[in-house]
């Protein structure tokens, strides 16, 4: 019994071993072919790579931008409570809420000083996203400009004459053709969709913003109405009241 079990503890551990190596083999294989594909482009798979790696970059630094921003989700009451009790808001809005409050003698000061914060935020966020638009934008030319060297290396090779080697510099030709348009276009369609995200987002702040504002812009005028509505005492009612209390002492 003891030596069959070593047995199969000894085969468990050769077929473990196997497909170790059989899973290492085809992670170099996959390697390898992803280089070969990676050359077959030439210069202009380096170019898109550092492309990609510009615009996704971008793209993360502004989503994480506005992850930190209260932009998503937000009741009207929640807003409310904010600008009633500026201590429970979020940080930015925190400072927001103060800014525009703060020595704020009329409602046109209080919009002033909100498009401010309007100013300050939104056109350098409009200059990324209209940056990132335009790198988006480039890479499927980039593609276009592979497609072309390709074309015209298989162009040579044709009218290099026959052999093998021709047939080398048409191959080389058409895969780098192929290659550069695809990626270009694996470039581009992601970032498209991530310049859509973005500017949704971008749309949203400054939605939330204009709330911000309109509630804080409400807040001032119900104080303000609610200051006007209490009764204001009357100095010749007081004084006819004083002598109708005085009178009866002196009866």
């Amino acid at each position: 019994m003891g030596c069959l079990r070593r047995r199969q503890g000894s085969n468990e551990d050769g077929n473990e071993e196997r497909t170790d190596g059989k899973e290492n083999v085809m992670i170099q294989d996959y390697l390898q072919d992803v280089l070969k594909v990676w050359s077959a482009g030439g210069w202009i798979m380096i170019a898109l790579a550092a492309l990609s790696l510009w615009i996704y970059g971008l793209a993360s630094r502004l989503l994480v931008f506005f992850a930190k921003r209260p932009i998503k989700g937000r009741r009207g009451r929640e807003t409310i409570n904010w600008v009633a009790h500026p201590g429970q808001a979020p940080a930015e809005v925190r400072d927001i809420i103060r800014y525009a409050q703060e020595r704020a003698d009329s409602e046109e000061e209080v919009r002033s000083r909100f498009n401010e914060v309007l100013s300050a935020q939104l056109p350098e966020l409009d200059r990324r996203l209209s940056f990132m638009n335009i790198m988006v934008a480039a890479a499927p030319l980039l593609g276009l400009l592979g497609t072309v060297l390709g074309m015209l290396a298989t162009f040579s090779g044709i009218a290099g004459g026959g052999g093998a080697e021709t047939v080398d510099l048409i191959s080389a030709g058409i895969s780098k053709a192929l290659i550069t348009t695809e990626m270009g276009l694996l470039v581009a369609i992601p970032g498209y969709l991530f310049s859509y995200l973005i500017r949704a987002k971008r749309h949203q702040y400054e939605a939330f913003l204009v709330s911000l504002e309109s509630r804080l812009l409400l807040e001032r005028l119900d104080d303000s109405v609610s200051a006007s509505s209490k009764p204001q005492p009357n100095k010749g009612q007081n004084s006819s009241e004083a002598e109708v209390e005085l009178e009866p002492a002196i009866a």
